[in-house]
């Protein structure tokens, strides 16, 4: 069982927080941690110190799963992997940037030759973006991946809406005629958030 943390910037949420939230999952009986920065929050110095922590704190596997909405994955990734995660959540090339993850080709290659190396072969790897390039032509074409969810948006910073909740909003939104609300929905969510408790 993965006990999983989901990252967000409030007054109440620091590191600490979060390390003692993930000795009681360890506790619980989770067999390892996921760091699920849903909204793609966790900056590289801070992803580096929350994994830094968590491996001082816990004795099973840390794992990254960090969404590309405000541009920081691949940047904070690298650094937890420097700090020693132990698993990386990443998307096929064709799937991945906006509310997915990093491309898995990306970090395969920025990871050959050195002490991380994933020993994937990115030959076999072009094969399998092949498949996943179709597979997203068609699912933009229907409209089920909006191309407004496939771009990064650093206002995430702000308004902090995990990437899973901005797709199916979008969604939502074109269903109502409100599609030109958006910014006026998105304003609204850190008051929405403040009044709730975070």
């Amino acid at each position: 069982m993965q006990g999983c943390i989901s990252y967000t910037l409030s007054p109440v949420h620091n590191n600490e927080y979060f390390a003692n939230y993930a000795k009681t999952l360890e506790e619980m009986g989770a067999n390892s941690i996921c760091i699920k920065d849903m909204a793609g929050l966790l900056t590289p110095y801070t992803c580096y110190d929350l994994v830094k922590k968590l491996k001082e704190t816990v004795s099973i596997p840390v794992d990254i799963h960090s969404h590309y909405t405000a541009g920081l994955a691949s940047m904070s990734i690298l650094k937890g992997i420097e700090a020693g995660a132990d698993i990386i959540d990443t998307a096929m090339s064709p799937l991945s940037l906006g509310t997915s993850h990093m491309p898995t080709e990306s970090l395969v290659a920025a990871l050959q030759g050195t002490d991380y190396d994933t020993g994937l072969d990115l030959k076999q790897l072009n094969v399998v973006r092949a498949y996943f390039a179709k597979l997203r032509e068609k699912y933009i074409a229907n409209g089920q991946i909006s191309p407004k969810s496939l771009g990064v948006d650093a206002n995430t910073l702000l308004y902090q809406v995990p990437g899973g909740m901005f797709s199916n909003m979008l969604k939502q939104l074109k269903d109502a005629g409100k599609e030109d609300k958006l910014d006026e929905v998105l304003a609204e969510i850190p008051r929405v958030r403040e009044d709730a408790g975070y």
